[in-house]
């Protein structure tokens, strides 16, 4: 539920990315979109910080990624998030403060969520040249935390990328029957995106003429599931047993046992 406080919270926001239109409107976009919801804005984030990411990712070492090669993948990903350089780190702070969580709250109607500081499956991101990734639906839970995840959000580093490049986000419909909408991953445009068991996409294989790969930055959003209570062995703080505290002294024992009115004015006479 939006507080006030968030509302503040989002405001700050604007002095480190552009926001073009307010949040409603933006949920109406993220709501009505098909085949499900999901949102694309330009020029969200400063692009000298995305510039100096890109370069981060660009001198990475060989031993910084993790390779995914099979029949239905070709990607590189972060080894770990201690592998951030200090725009990637800077970066990540702002994905994972309280006003962004707050805004995208307001967008997509998704409370108390949750980033995750490990980025699993997340941060830098790489397709390489005949890379792809073949129509899938996302891991639907951090399997290290146990957290479920519920949204993605995707953040391209291509610089002058023409359409037959190829490396286009698709979404597809909830059998995974066909394709529905395209998202051209140019140079500072954010996708934000559903996760759930009908959410199909995949990426189409990159096919830069001059060999280029299709870069961007990545980071999921989660939430903590159902509240616990009692039934489940929740509980506030719970003090130790009066038997293992320090035994009480005359003193405590009086203060304890006379009325205050009257250990007070007894105090008054003994200094």
């Amino acid at each position: 539920m939006q507080t006030e406080q968030g509302i503040r919270d989002v405001s700050r926001l604007l002095d480190q990315l552009s926001i073009p239109e307010s949040s409603t409107t933006l949920a109406n976009r993220y709501q009505s979109s098909l085949p499900f919801p999901h949102l694309t804005i330009d020029n969200l984030f400063d692009s000298e910080q995305l510039t100096a990411v890109l370069q981060e990712m660009s001198r990475a070492k060989s031993s910084d990624w993790v390779h995914h090669h099979t029949d239905n993948i070709e990607k590189l990903g972060q080894k770990s998030a201690a592998g951030l350089g200090p725009a990637g780190f800077q970066l990540v702070a702002l994905l994972h403060s309280a006003p962004f969580l707050y805004l995208l709250s307001e967008i997509t109607g998704i409370w108390n969520l949750l980033p995750d500081p490990y980025m699993h499956g997340a941060g830098y991101s790489i397709i390489p040249p005949k890379g792809k990734f073949d129509v899938h639906i996302d891991s639907n839970a951090d399997l290290t935390s146990g957290l479920i995840r519920r949204l993605a959000l995707i953040i391209y580093l291509n610089h002058d990328w023409s359409p037959e490049y190829g490396g286009q986000l698709e979404l597809w419909n909830k059998d995974a029957t066909h394709m529905e909408a395209e998202i051209q991953p140019i140079f500072n445009r954010a996708l934000l995106m559903e996760i759930s068991e009908t959410t199909y996409h995949g990426i189409k294989p990159v096919v830069e003429p001059s060999g280029r790969s299709r870069y961007s930055f990545m980071a999921y959003y989660n939430t903590a599931g159902s509240m616990l209570g009692k039934e489940s062995g929740v509980h506030s703080s719970v003090y130790a047993p009066d038997c293992y505290r320090s035994k009480p002294t005359v003193r405590s024992l009086a203060r304890k046992l006379t009325p205050p009115i009257v250990y007070d004015y007894v105090r008054q006479k003994i200094k």
